[in-house]
Formats: C-alpha cells, structure tokens, sequence
C-alpha cells in the first residue's frame, strides 16, 4: 500500500486531545500494556474498557488501518460514491471519521454499538466533524448479529469487531452485515493468524451468497492462503505524544499490521494480482510474493528489464500488479 505515514484528520486529532486534556499519567502506560495484550488475544473492548488508553492508542491505528482499506476501495472502484454508511461495533466511530475522509458526500452516518460507553465517545466526537451528516450521526446501541432490515446502508464497515462477536453467533452477524450492505462491505481485522481466519471463513460464505470480490482478493476462486501462512498488510501512523508516553516508545511512528476483505453487490473482480509482502531485493531483480486467480505465485523483475523495472519500483506490500504488469516480469 504506497501510502505516506498515516495520521487522523486534524479534526478528530483535536476532538481527541480534548478529551485527553490533562496529560497522561501512568495509568495511560498500563491501560495501553493491558490493551495491546487484550487486542493480540482477540478479547472484547468493553471486557477492560481504558478509553484514554483506547483514543491514545488504538484509535489512531485503527483509522489507519480502516483508511488504508478505503484507499484500496477507491483505487479498485474510482465511481463508487457511497452516500449512506453503517459503522458496525463502531466503538468510538473511527471508521466514520475514516469513511467521512474517503467521501465527504456521505449524507447519513449510523454507528452500532453495544457498548453505551463508546457510543457517548462517538457522539462526543462527531460533534467535532466539518461534516454535518457525521455532527448528526445515528448512534444506537445493538448487536451486529441483530441487525434490523431497515439499518441498511450503501456502505457498512466493520473494523476491529468480528473479533468481539462469539463464535457461536459469528456466522449470523456477517450474514447480517452482508443483508445489510446495499452496495459494498468492507471487514477489517487484527493482521493475526485469528483474525484472517475469521475473514477467510467470511468470504467463504459470501461468494456462495453471491458477493463479488474487491479487496485484496483480485479473483474469485478459493483463497489460496491456507495452513499457518495468513494473508496481512503494514500501515505506518504518526504517534501522537500520548502515543509515545502510552507505548513508552522513542519511534515517531507505529506499523499497524491488519487484515482486510472488501465485497460488492456488482461488478467484477480486478484480476492481477495484489502483493502479499514486502518485496525482496535481490542482486539482479527484484521479487513478489503475489496472490492471482491462479494461486500463491512468485514474480521477479529484472534490472536489466528497464520499463518494467521502474515501474514495479514503485510498488510495495499490499499493491495491486495488473495483469500486464505481471507479464512484464521474468
């Protein structure tokens, strides 16, 4: 994904500041610890809520994460124009904040969640949004699983949530997103081995129900990431200095690693294929791990193919390889 370090809008940094206001202290250090080992176990965020903890930590790296799949739904499909959005265990409302950067014609936001806590979060900073339809978001407490049939919307998102559903229920509620979803769904995970599972299992399903592939899948056959091998990507968001005190870091940036599955109701897969990890420089050439309809595949470009060369330069992790440009290797 050959996108610059990633920070939220000026907006939502502002909107999360206040809310900060004070200055960390040590508790913000422990409630980060607690919730990074929380997050990498899959637990559920209203299990040990930190919010000063969750705004200084995880909803910076979940705006990426979610603005880094967005940017990948507007690269495969520039026309799409969503004009109503459901954020699904929205927490905070990240991905509306990340979704209201993507499309500033989205003209009705709903944000679900069952945690009022978090939903009096994502009131408190929608109201700080240069958008009036996030000022005026929807934020009703539910059940992803139980979603109704009149909570539809042109996009629904689901960052960070599959993970806080029980496995028992878990198939109901991507159903329920699915039947929710008028045009377009968009799932973001942990870049865990867990948490690709659940979105294998939820493309699985899907295709049977007709969903057409988006991203990162560039093909509608069986996933061919299989075994102990997961399919994950990297963003890099700025640390605020709450970050920093909270992760006792001395880096100014964080790599959040992700998984993703975007889904239509129309249209096509891309073809090509979408590079699976960071390219591999070699003495001669350089090489791609690169998932295609055809299965797992290798790809090197050498230097001595010029063209080609400088083009497949620009690429990195999580970039999609058009056909052509798949030729065009050696």
């Amino acid at each position: 994904m050959s996108l610059k370090k990633l920070e939220m809008t000026p907006e939502l940094k502002a909107a999360v500041e206040r809310e900060l206001a004070g200055g960390p202290g040590g508790g913000l250090r422990a409630g980060a610890s607690g919730l990074a080992s929380h997050y990498r176990k899959g637990g559920r965020s209203d299990a040990a809520i930190d919010l000063a903890a969750y705004m200084a930590v995880r909803l910076p790296a979940t705006f990426a994460a979610v603005s880094a799949a967005l940017h990948e739904v507007r690269q495969a499909r520039p026309d799409f124009a969503p004009r109503t959005l459901l954020d699904a265990g929205s927490g905070p409302g990240t991905a509306s904040w990340a979704a209201a950067a993507a499309w500033s014609g989205l003209s009705r936001f709903t944000l679900l969640d069952s945690n009022p806590v978090f939903l009096g979060l994502a009131a408190r900073l929608a109201a700080a949004s240069p958008l009036s339809a996030l000022r005026a978001a929807d934020c009703r407490i539910g059940e992803i699983a139980c979603l109704g049939p009149g909570e539809g919307a042109d996009l629904v998102v689901a960052s960070y949530a599959l993970a806080e559903i029980p496995d028992g229920r878990l198939e109901a509620a991507i159903a329920a997103l699915w039947a929710a979803a008028g045009a377009m769904l968009v799932l973001v995970e942990p870049g865990t081995p867990a948490g690709f599972a659940r979105l294998r299992a939820a493309r699985d399903g899907l295709l049977k129900a007709g969903a057409v592939p988006v991203a990162p899948c560039t093909h509608a056959a069986a996933c061919p990431v299989t075994g102990s091998d997961w399919c994950h990507f990297s963003v890099r968001l700025a640390r605020s200095r709450a970050h920093i005190h909270a992760k006792n870091a001395s880096l100014p940036f964080e790599d959040e690693k992700f998984a993703y599955l975007v889904l239509a109701r129309n249209g096509g897969p891309t073809g090509g294929g979408r590079i699976l990890s960071p390219p591999f420089e070699l003495k001669h050439a350089t090489s791609f791990r690169l998932c295609t309809g055809r299965g797992l595949e290798s790809l090197a470009v050498a230097k001595r193919e010029r063209e080609a060369y400088r083009s497949i330069r620009k690429k990195s992790w999580g970039d999609w390889l058009p056909d052509k440009m798949e030729e065009n290797g050696t």
